[in-house]
């Protein structure tokens, strides 16, 4: 069977000339073309924009799609005097500009406080189509061990207040101080998932469902599984790859269910540690290894992912494209490592965000 895939992008929005974000999302949206605009929304905060792939069967459809919303938005963030840039969070400290003015987000604010400091933090979410909710309950489960390993090929922040971090996807840190995000738990059932919903809401913790900021959860509006572990990736190649590894991955672990494989039921702490590796190193360091849970080269462990994930990624004919883009990712690094190469290079942040701001808008090739 072949899944459905979509993808979901958060992008900065920065001034035209300075290195500093700027609450500019209803002048760009007012830019964008009427073709495109069903496709693009506002996000939590005015420095904030988002596109929305529609979802489809083949990758190569799915990197156009997000080629033409890219460079659309863009342009229009040009128009506007502004630029649109593909980063977890701001490197830069600056202004914070308000939430959008809508009664949720308000909301938001009133309970949570201060939770995202900073121009707002932007992440990658990909959508998978399941057959009903008690299968993706089940892929939820499979997916918990595999996520960190995703995790850690989006890293795509290591800058902060103008300086690093010494964390891959700092985004990933300050995310995490929200009461709802975390690891996926274990589940029961979709009843039992239901359950913990509801308890999260009635806590005080979530003002809705759309708050569970679990890495991988049920979608609440699509009949998908979403993962959303990742900062946005910088350039379209690196959204693509991810993709396919996700599509690929679910497709897997389907199968495995189909066979009865149990899932493994990897403890939330061991988890939680896997998770913070993959902020801390991306690619360049240590991952857990899902097979036995010990720390290995992060090269090592995607290897074993795109081997686990080949005979997937050849049935819904996307092997050839995934191995160029991987290959792509592991001669350049992650987004984290890129940003650290042009700030070694230059000195200069403003050069960092010059770098993003073109790989942002760059057409597939």
């Amino acid at each position: 069977m072949t899944l459905t895939v979509g993808v979901e992008e958060e992008f900065l929005l920065l001034d035209a000339e300075k290195a500093q974000a700027v609450g500019a999302v209803d002048a760009v949206l007012a830019e964008v073309p009427g073709d495109l605009r069903g496709q693009v929304t506002h996000e939590y905060l005015t420095s904030q924009i988002e596109i929305n792939s529609p979802p489809g069967l083949d990758l190569g459809a799915l990197r156009h799609a997000l080629s033409l919303l890219r460079g659309g938005v863009a342009e229009a963030a040009s128009r506007a005097g502004a630029r649109v840039v593909a980063i977890g969070c701001s490197p830069v400290a600056g202004p914070e500009p308000p939430v959008v003015d809508q009664p949720r987000f308000h909301q938001m604010v009133e309970r949570f406080g201060a939770l995202s400091p900073g121009p707002g933090l932007n992440g990658l979410h990909v959508h998978i189509g399941i057959p009903d909710p008690e299968t993706g309950v089940r892929v939820l489960n499979h997916l918990r061990p595999w996520l960190p390993l995703l995790h850690a090929a989006t890293t795509n922040s290591p800058f902060a207040d103008g300086l690093d971090s010494g964390y891959a996807s700092w985004r990933s840190v300050m995310w995490a101080r929200w009461p709802s995000v975390g690891p996926t738990p274990y589940l029961e059932s979709h009843a039992h998932y239901e359950q913990l919903v509801e308890s999260l809401i009635g806590t005080g913790a979530m003002l809705d469902q759309g708050m569970l900021y679990w890495y991988a959860r049920l979608s609440a509006s699509y009949p998908t599984v979403e993962i959303r572990i990742g900062d946005v990736c910088p350039s379209l190649d690196d959204t693509v790859l991810i993709a396919a590894l996700v599509r690929g991955l679910v497709a897997t672990v389907l199968g495995d269910i189909d066979r009865g494989v149990a899932a493994p039921q990897v403890p939330h702490h061991l988890l939680a540690a896997a998770h913070w590796r993959a902020a801390h190193d991306g690619l360049a360091g240590l991952a857990v290894d899902p097979a036995d849970q010990r720390s290995r080269p992060a090269w090592h462990v995607m290897r074993r992912l795109f081997d686990t994930v080949r005979p997937a990624l050849t049935e819904h004919g996307d092997l050839e494209l995934a191995t160029i883009l991987m290959g792509r990712l592991r001669a350049r690094g992650t987004g984290a490592s890129r940003q650290r190469a042009v700030y070694a290079r230059t000195g200069e942040m403003s050069a960092v965000l010059d770098y993003l701001a073109d790989q942002t808008r760059a057409r597939a090739s």
